[in-house]
């Protein structure tokens, strides 16, 4: 009976999925793409194949299902230099409650930097300056229903500025985990990402438009409003499975698997292992978009190193390498310390 809840919430979310076409990558026609960005250190070394494990902060993001079973407090911060050397810095904390469950809180914030304003006439800028930043805070809740299962659920607020414009939204995200009794077996399920369609509002949007240039004497600027078209946010879908294909007192690899659902792309899967040595020096390799169409990102590997601190205090230093192919890599760090 303690399989029923998640293949029951697994059947419903798949048979309400649009079905999508094939031959249609609906790639780009999403608000707030940064969702997508996968965060921790750990779990993007693993090729972002950490639905199933979600076993640290950065669950808050795969998994939130994951925080109802993270034994202590625990705080995570993670910096990148992201493409076109954009800063994406994500913070996320999880305080447990017992036999209540957990609570988990993340933020995360995609920032270009100050740019200057630059026109067909004006190339080498205006004087002007510009910037486009990206925001996402949750609050997130889990709790085990069982020894066995567990479920978790966030709401998100998401905004988006670039120059006088912004955009907001609403966003919620559920997740399930479930394990077996076979070698540590997990299946993880999250849909994410569920939430309000955003559109780009701002004084920018009013203008003083000639209706017929043509006309001598006219009103040449009549008040009109750009029309901004609204969009929805990347829905996703992602079912994983992890186990520990190895353990013994000093040693232990972990063996990933996601299969990846995504509203405006292709299906693909993401795969990824962990080796830890008396879980203190951890070493990771994945694969990501397995299967995704035009995909640019592929191989993934990082390290980590872990010690306790004053006693009371665990840190965990994590490095991860992503390969983006035509577009270079991405390297990200992450913190963890547990308390």
């Amino acid at each position: 009976m303690k399989r029923i809840p998640i293949f029951t919430l697994l059947l419903s979310i798949v048979a309400w999925a649009p079905a999508q076409d094939r031959d249609v990558s609906k790639v780009g026609i999403t608000a707030a793409p940064f969702l997508e960005i996968g965060v921790g250190a750990r779990a993007v070394g693993m090729g972002g194949a950490f639905v199933g494990t979600a076993s640290d902060a950065s669950a808050l993001f795969w998994n939130p299902a994951g925080i109802a079973r993270i034994p202590s407090r625990e705080l995570l911060f993670m910096h990148a230099e992201w493409l076109a050397e954009i800063d994406f810095d994500h913070a996320a904390a999880v305080i447990p409650l017992g036999a209540s469950g957990a609570l988990g809180m993340s933020l995360t914030v995609l920032n270009s930097g100050d740019m200057m304003v630059r026109t067909e006439t004006q190339p080498d800028g205006t004087g002007e300056i510009f910037s486009a930043a990206d925001l996402a805070v949750a609050l997130s809740y889990a709790i085990s229903l069982t020894d066995r299962f567990s479920i978790g659920f966030s709401g998100k607020y998401i905004q988006q500025k670039i120059w006088h414009e912004s955009a907001s939204g609403f966003a919620v995200d559920l997740g399930t985990l479930f394990i077996t009794g076979f070698r540590g077996l997990r299946l993880g399920a999250a849909l994410t990402n569920f939430g309000t369609d955003m559109c780009m509002q701002g004084k920018d949007i009013l203008v003083f438009h000639d209706i017929d240039p043509f006309i001598l004497g006219n009103n040449d600027r009549v008040p009109a409003h750009l029309q901004t078209e609204s969009w929805p946010l990347p829905l996703l879908f992602q079912f994983g499975l992890a186990m520990e294909a190895w353990q013994t007192p000093l040693n232990r690899l972990t063996l990933a698997a996601d299969a990846i659902h995504p509203y405006d792309n292709t299906e693909s899967i993401n795969l990824g292992m962990e080796y830890a040595f008396r879980e203190l020096l951890f070493l990771r390799l994945g694969y990501r978009d397995l299967f995704l169409r035009d995909g640019e990102q592929s191989l993934t590997f990082g390290a980590g190193i872990a010690n306790r601190l004053v006693n009371a205090f665990d840190l965990r230093i994590d490095y991860a390498y992503a390969d983006f192919g035509r577009l270079d890599n991405v390297q990200r760090f992450s913190l963890t310390l547990g308390f």
